[in-house]
């Protein structure tokens, strides 16, 4: 099993980081050209766009903050 495809299928943590403000990662962008990006679900939104065009995966994981009834 190669390093990215554990990555790709391991859920975020607390001990994930935002690699902009250092906030609680909610989305991991898997780079085409390799690597990964993590932020918080405020800086995934503002950056979604262009994310897009250089990811090979994005995983969004931000429906965790939405408080279920």
């Amino acid at each position: 099993m190669t390093e990215q495809v554990i990555l790709e299928s391991t859920p975020l943590n607390a001990l994930d980081r935002c690699d902009r403000c250092g906030a609680q990662a909610y989305v991991r962008a898997i780079l085409v050209t390799g690597g990964e990006l993590m932020f918080c679900a405020h800086h995934g939104k503002e950056y979604a766009e262009k994310l897009k065009t250089v990811a090979a995966k994005i995983q969004d994981e931000s429906e965790k903050l939405v408080e279920v009834k």
